[in-house]
């Protein structure tokens, strides 16, 4: 990626040009020191002076007032604030993403402070020269600045350091965030730098120009302008884009064409558009890339016609892809297509605002949509993919902390849908998108977490946990046996990846790791786990049991017992745990096995997974009464097996009887009121219960045995 400059070869202000700010993508305002403000248009290349200032004033900064704010048009787009110098030394001022707080300079310093009165300002020495400039993006609420010390360094909102850069020849005058904070510039003297959010140059322009005191970035991203020292005002575009999939390179050599490279056979493809390209993607066999008018999709096996419709707005500022459809984001809304380029659905919430929305905070599946809200960033908003609406009882799922990342898994079916997310504490979390029960359980699954990804093709989850590489072969373990997920990882050391890196993509077995230089580096894992995924989903756990035994690895075990108990297969979970040694597992699942009835079994496999009210539910739907009781007595839930004894006017000498045997046993006198009063007047006799309990197995056995002949009988009839 790099930037192709332009500016016109005599200046049109007399002196230093000291801001500049987009109006449209294709118009742009400069004031000078000259006192004239100039209207560029770029494309008929026509200059015009709008207004002269009087001669005292001296403009520093411009800022537009945005043409829309959540969707709605501003009648107010017209206007524009201007400042100027009246000596006092605050260089440089932004508003913060949630516009509760405001960021400016002093000397040295930076400083936080919130709108709100008496709340803490957050103030802090971020260079050793006077700041001569900071930038906010609402978008990953990261903080740049620039200063005397010949730096430019990234901050988060908490005041920490992510990326200082190496001493400059010259005071940096100038920084600004790209839009979709994806992308920064950076102006020195003569210098001109296109950086990452995370901070490692793509790129670096020397153009005559003096020092760059300001930079706009255009409404949609492709282009900046530049205030320079010496009376020019210098255009560049991002050209040189990359993107990757399978054995497929695309380059955007133009600012209307793309290259197409397949690795392969080294065949090359070219895409000609009709207006300039904004954005675009490049994952299952299709490329979606929006235009400032239209969208155009193409597959992969013929790039020649390309599906393409118009769009509402050109300034598109994120494509997501799932297998079966593609998201679009611009600042009207947000808009679900199939690849065949029919609107799907166009899903809403309160006090949505599209235009702070990346990649971290918004997932897609073939199912369902994921969106963390902004306003509450404990919240995240769960969308049924095909008709937009809220998903299940439309309560969306929240968290006791706030979220900084979000992530959809991509195969199976809804009702399995997961979403792993990562939290301010760098905690990573799982739980289903669909609310079984009362309450929504999410599980800690690592800590430490920076980055994350989903396989394309199994849902097998990996991640960088501070200075390790972890993949979790089967992620849904924790809702199975969470003694096995430790078992069912792989690890490697990460700190060959240097400091701060991130998962570009994890597409077949490969992932994708940008290091904080900006290099690529290609990890391949075992391509087995996802073999086994594939057998598991089609029930082939035959072939599932085959290809462990092939592999000979105790991970590859552990993640087929997990699976097996998962879908209720315990013939396979048995033969699962012996091979990884977990004796009282398999003695325990052999005892499933001997049980006389379905519900039972099915009860005793949901106990197995720590689902325990589930299985209770189930004992007590299919009247196995005692059976329920039974396993409250087991898990010493005393209180409730005396509930549910009393409840059904049954067994309640037997659980009067387990509970003194239990207190004997550990020395102990009754203290619980409940088990007194029914005490009071009620003999224990063990001989009577055992009766009870031995009639109680004898009657679900016959039920058992009589229920296959009543559907026998009940198809023949039919």
């Amino acid at each position: 990626m790099r930037l192709k400059t332009s500016h016109l070869k005599e200046p049109k202000h007399k002196e230093l040009v000291s801001c500049v700010g987009w109006t449209t993508a294709d118009e742009l305002y400069s004031c000078s020191d000259d006192h004239h403000i100039m209207k560029w248009n770029l494309l008929t290349c026509e200059t015009t002076q709008v207004v002269k200032l009087p001669n005292d004033i001296y403009p520093i900064d411009l800022h537009w007032f945005p043409k829309n704010i959540g969707g709605k048009k501003q009648s107010q787009a017209e206007s524009f604030v201007l400042t100027s110098s009246d000596g006092t030394p605050v260089y440089s001022v932004a508003w913060g993403p949630d516009s509760e707080k405001v960021l400016y300079t002093s000397g040295k310093q930076l400083i936080i402070k919130p709108l709100q009165p008496n709340a803490k300002v957050l103030q802090w020495k971020a260079h050793d020269g006077v700041i001569l400039k900071l930038d906010w993006n609402s978008v990953n609420d990261l903080i740049l600045s620039a200063g005397e010390d010949c730096k430019y360094k990234v901050w988060d909102s908490y005041g920490r350091l992510l990326y200082s850069s190496q001493p400059h020849d010259y005071p940096i005058t100038s920084v600004a965030w790209a839009p979709d904070g994806e992308l920064f510039a950076v102006g020195s003297f003569h210098t001109l730098r296109l950086c990452d959010k995370t901070g490692w140059s793509y790129a670096l322009e020397k153009p005559n120009t003096g020092s760059i005191f300001n930079i706009a970035w255009s409404i949609d991203g492709t282009q900046i302008a530049g205030a320079c020292g010496n009376g020019h005002v210098i255009f560049a575009h991002v050209v040189e884009q990359r993107w990757e999939w399978k054995n497929f390179e695309i380059t955007l050599t133009k600012r209307r064409t793309m290259e197409v490279r397949n690795v392969i056979n080294d065949a090359v493809d070219l895409l000609e558009f009709r207006d300039r390209v904004i954005k675009a993607c490049l994952n299952y066999g299709h490329l979606v890339v929006s235009t400032s008018l239209q969208c155009y999709v193409f597959s992969t096996k013929n790039w020649n016609t390309p599906l393409i419709f118009d769009l509402k707005e050109g300034t598109v500022s994120l494509i997501l892809q799932a297998e079966r459809h593609f998201l679009l984001i611009d600042g009207g809304g947000i808009y679900l297509y199939s690849y065949e380029g029919r609107l799907i659905s166009s899903p809403k919430y309160p006090g949505m605002r599209t235009d702070v929305l990346n990649a971290q905070t918004v997932s897609l599946s073939n199912d369902t949509l994921a969106i963390k809200d902004k306003a509450d960033e404990k919240v995240i908003y769960l969308f049924e993919a095909l008709s937009g609406k809220p998903l299940g009882d439309g309560k969306p799922l929240i968290h006791k902390t706030e979220i900084t990342e979000i992530a959809l898994d991509q195969k199976g079916i809804t009702n399995e849908r997961k979403i792993v997310f990562i939290d301010k504490n760098r905690d990573l979390y799982i739980t289903s998108v669909k609310r079984f029960g009362k309450e929504q359980k999410i599980i800690k699954i690592g800590a430490m977490a920076h980055t994350l990804a989903w396989n394309d093709t199994s849902n097998i989850l990996c991640g960088l946990q501070d200075a390790r590489f972890t993949v979790w072969y089967y992620p849904n373990t924790v809702y199975v046996d969470k003694d096995l997920l430790p078992k069912t990882l792989y690890e490697k050391d990460a700190s060959e990846f240097s400091k701060n890196p991130q998962i570009v993509c994890f597409v077949g077995n490969q992932v994708t790791i940008r290091r904080a230089d900006g290099s690529l580096i290609h990890l391949n894992i075992s391509p087995y786990p996802a073999i086994l995924h594939e057998y598991v989903s089609s029930s082939k756990w035959e072939d599932a049991v085959r290809l462990c035994r092939f592999v000979k690895d105790q991970t590859m075990w552990a993640c087929l017992a997990a699976m097996a108990v998962a879908n209720k297969d315990m013939t396979t979970a048995e033969i699962a745990y012996a091979s990884i040694g977990d004796i009282d597992k398999v003695q325990y699942i052999n005892s499933i096995k001997e049980l006389p009835s379905k519900e039972s079994r099915m009860a005793h496999i949901l106990l197995f997974s720590g689902n325990i009210q589930d299985a209770e539910m189930l004992l007590l739907q299919a009247g196995l009464i005692y059976q329920a009781i039974q396993v409250n007595i087991n898990l010493y839930n005393w209180d409730r097996a005396l509930e549910l004894a009393v409840k059904h006017k049954t067994h309640v000498d037997t659980v009067l009887g387990y509970r003194q045997k239990f207190l004997e046993d550990f020395g102990k006198k009754e203290t619980n009121k409940r088990f007194l009063q029914y005490a009071e007047g009620l003999e224990v006799d063990w001989d009577k219960i055992k009766a009870k309990i031995e009639m109680e197995i004898a009657k679900e056995r016959e039920r058992a045995a009589a229920t296959p002949a009543v559907r026998a009988s009940v198809t023949v009839q039919r």
